[in-house]
């Protein structure tokens, strides 16, 4: 892979494409840092030879303060991140784990990782796994409000209207059960800085991974797009 792709930072501009025009959800989380997936160019004599943009990884802080401490407590909250959208253009063989290995290396540490496998897609997560991310079992579960029609956050159509409001007019916003995801994290730092994240960790760490169901193992699609790519990061953005 290293032969064919480079890794490297990009600018929350550069994610935008993938975002809003692959991703299914359509929206744009709160976005720390992000990297890029490049295909090399042909050209042997050019150093870095950084051909186009194929793939994006994103990670940003989680939108719930009490996921933060909830994770591995007060006292690491602030080390709390969440690796909330993994979109590729084409889905080639091993790109998504190629991204999001050397993504995790170029992080600033000490960081716990958070990332989330939807359910409602039919994910279970089977980068997570490869990578060798901890599993801590499935998401709540819990009901949210939308606005028919639009992909706008729940907690943005909370903020902006009240809940009268949203009663009143039922043609416009209704409760919808939120699908439940599957949970993973990954301890990043020394040895020692690992260590002492694990023990601190308060989800119980499972022993089995899920298992990927026979209808899921061909590259997935959008909905609304019919290029390839794989988003297994569904977060609660």
């Amino acid at each position: 892979m290293e032969n064919e792709y480079n890794v490297e930072p990009i600018n929350y501009q550069d994610c935008l494409p993938f975002i809003l025009d692959i991703h299914y959800a359509r929206r744009v989380p709160s976005i720390s840092w992000a990297f890029g997936l490049f295909k090399k160019g042909d050209n042997p004599h050019d150093l870095f030879r950084i051909g186009p943009l194929v793939g994006i990884v994103s990670f940003g802080t989680p939108p719930s303060p009490s996921l933060c401490e909830g994770v591995c407590g007060v006292e690491h909250k602030e080390n709390v991140i969440e690796l909330n959208r993994l979109v590729l253009r084409d889905n080639l063989k091993n790109e998504a784990s190629f991204l999001v290995s050397r993504a995790l290396k170029l992080l600033p540490k000490p960081k716990v990782v958070v990332s989330y496998a939807d359910t409602a897609q039919d994910h279970t997560g089977v980068i997570y796994q490869a990578l060798n991310f901890v599993y801590t079992g499935m998401s709540a579960k819990r009901t949210e409000w939308v606005i028919r029609g639009s992909n706008l956050h729940s907690k943005t159509i909370v903020s902006q209207s009240t809940l009268e409001e949203r009663v009143a007019n039922p043609e416009k916003y209704e409760v919808v059960d939120r699908s439940q995801k599957h949970r993973y994290i990954y301890f990043l730092g020394n040895k020692r800085e690992k260590k002492e994240l694990k023990q601190a960790l308060r989800y119980q760490i499972k022993d089995s991974y899920p298992k990927e169901s026979i209808d899921t193992q061909s590259p997935i699609t959008t909905e609304t797009s019919t290029t390839p790519q794989i988003d297994l990061s569904v977060s609660s953005n």
